[in-house]
This record gives structure tokens, C-alpha cells and sequence, in this order.
């Protein structure tokens, strides 16, 4: 991706236009031409820095003069809940989550209410195991200190069971 200021305005391509009317007259092939002509034209790389778009928000694309590129500054967002709201918020999405899972064994416990069958011990574990999980959440959300790390928390009940891969 490319851009060019004129008169004031910057404009971005995410492809460069395939002729181009310089002040040489016109190029044919402008796309195709290398890095040299295009800045000879006015044209540079746009550099979009990293950033967390959770807690983060990109400036306006701007001309950096040091490093011949078109970049935008990083700042942070305003972030109008409390501390306490947004742990709130992040221990609800994990009981979301939890509840979600939960509800796929719930005809077992309503099937021993209603009937007496008796509940599978695997099952019966495995709905331990999502409570747990909660609580254990749950914790590591109540420790976090600052709204950017509750934010950039990950809420999820277990951590994900990656293949494994041979070398």
C-alpha cells in the first residue's frame, strides 16, 4: 500500500493506478515500475504501526519526514468504565462460556431430578471441572490492576489444545 500527498491531502492506494500523469508527461505501467519511480512521484509505502484496537486508536495518516513513509500515531482510548465494571463484564463472559458448555450435559442433572438416573461420573466431572475453571478465572480477572489488562484479557474456560507437530 501506497499514498501520495497532494496539495495537503493525502491519498492511499492499495494499488498503485496503472498510468500515471507525471510531470515527465505519462507512465504506462506506473504499477509496475519500481520503488525508485514511484517516490520520484510522490509515492510511499503508508507503515500502519502495530497496535491493540481493544485499547488502542489510530491517529490520522500523516508524512514522516525522517523515514519517507506515511504512518499514523498510536494513542490510547478513553476508556469510560470503571476498573470494577469491566472485570464485571469479563467474569460474565466467562460464565457465558461456561454456561454454554454446561447446558450440553444439563438433560443428565434433569434427568436425575425428574427420573433419579443417575448422572454418568465422567459427566458429573466434567461439570466440576467447568466450575472450577470459572472460579479460577474468576481470580485471575480479580487480580488484574489496570482497565488495559482487563480488557486484553483473554476470557476463556480452558486453554486451547494445540496439535501436535512432528520435526
Amino acid at each position: 500500500m501506497k499514498a501520495i500527498d497532494i496539495n495537503g491531502n493525502i491519498k492511499i492506494y492499495k494499488s498503485l493506478p496503472k498510468q500515471w500523469n507525471s510531470d515527465n508527461g505519462l507512465i504506462i505501467n506506473f504499477n509496475k515500475a519500481g520503488d525508485d519511480i514511484h517516490a520520484a512521484n510522490g509515492f510511499y509505502p503508508v507503515v500502519k504501526p502495530s497496535h491493540d484496537s481493544r485499547i488502542e486508536l489510530l491517529g490520522d495518516i500523516y508524512w514522516d519526514t525522517d523515514n519517507d513513509i506515511f504512518t499514523y500515531d498510536v494513542s490510547d482510548k478513553t476508556i469510560s468504565e470503571t476498573l470494577e465494571e469491566l472485570k464485571e463484564a469479563k467474569k460474565q463472559k466467562v460464565k457465558d462460556l461456561a454456561y454454554k458448555e454446561l447446558i450440553k450435559t444439563d438433560w443428565y442433572v434433569s434427568r436425575n431430578n425428574e427420573l433419579g438416573t443417575e448422572i454418568p461420573e465422567e459427566v458429573v466431572t466434567e461439570r466440576a471441572e467447568i466450575r472450577a475453571k470459572v472460579i479460577e478465572r474468576e481470580a485471575e480477572i480479580d487480580v488484574l490492576t489496570t482497565k488495559k489488562k482487563v480488557i486484553q484479557y483473554n476470557a476463556i474456560l480452558f486453554d486451547p489444545i494445540l496439535p501436535e507437530t512432528t520435526v
